[in-house]
């Protein structure tokens, strides 16, 4: 036969009772705790579900897309069709890291900084690529590049103003690269040289072209070539050449040798 179960520790004789009535008091006081505690992490997160689905609705959806910085070549429409904003998402969940990736991918776009302004709005800052150079083709068009290699556009006929940049390999003519992509780093001494260009006789450059053994040479308006060598001491070479043709004794078939700056030649 099972004995009865024992006195539970409250319920011991010889426990005063103000002892037993103080350890249920601190039970009920810790029961309460527990339960104010539940209840404020119940509200928080109601709170936290009740905002994230607040921002998610179209009263904070990103509207108002704003496009700044000078940007001639490229439209305020294509950049926001690149930027992937135009079906307006909602402003919290706009990366815009991403986004101005996006928008960098445009040919003319060096740069793009992109910033969110609550409650509806995106800022996107643009720097456009600066057209330095041209390349013949493809076909019988011309291609407009910047300073670095990189294929702005393709036009149907020779763009006035930028020089015309020939590149040869050991393998042979370099063509331009398609749009939005660069030229191969081993023109790279040339195009340093149509970026570096000084204003004193830049505008009377009227093509650069880079040889199989990495030396440049200038074709001028005048019929002038000019002997660069390599892309090594370009200030000192340029230095030369405009004091050569300052002189202005110089005839159409002049050829300018400054591929040693310190020893610059002159010949016909």
């Amino acid at each position: 036969m099972t004995p009865p179960d024992g006195p539970t520790a409250d319920e011991a004789p010889g426990i005063d009772p103000r002892i037993r009535q103080r350890r249920l008091a601190i039970r009920r006081s810790e029961g309460q705790r527990r339960l104010r505690w539940l209840i404020g992490v119940a509200s928080t997160v109601g709170v936290v579900v009740l905002v994230v689905i607040v921002l998610h609705t179209p009263l904070f959806a990103a509207r108002a897309i704003t496009v700044t910085g000078a940007h001639p070549h490229t439209s305020d429409a294509a950049i926001v069709a690149a930027s992937g904003l135009a079906h307006h998402p909602s402003l919290i969940s706009v990366d815009t890291g991403a986004v101005a990736a996006r928008v960098r991918t445009l040919p003319y776009v060096a740069s793009a900084r992109v910033s969110r302004h609550w409650p509806d709005g995106v800022q996107i800052a643009i720097t456009e690529r600066v057209p330095v150079v041209q390349m013949f083709g493809p076909a019988s068009s011309w291609s407009v590049l910047d300073g670095h290699g990189r294929t702005l556009q393709v036009q149907p006929g020779r763009v006035a103003g930028l020089i015309q940049f020939i590149a040869h390999t050991s393998s042979g003519g370099v063509p331009a690269a398609p749009v939005g992509k660069s030229l191969p780093s081993v023109v790279s001494a040339g195009l340093e040289v149509c970026r570096t260009l000084p204003r004193a006789f830049s505008a009377q450059v009227v093509s650069v072209s880079l040889a199989p053994d990495d030396t440049v040479g200038l074709s001028l308006g005048s019929g002038i070539t000019v002997l660069l060598g390599t892309a090594t001491d370009l200030r000192a070479k340029y230095e030369d050449v405009a004091a050569i043709i300052a002189r202005g004794t110089l005839q159409a078939t002049s050829t300018i040798d400054v591929s040693v700056p310190e020893s610059p030649t002159v010949s016909s």
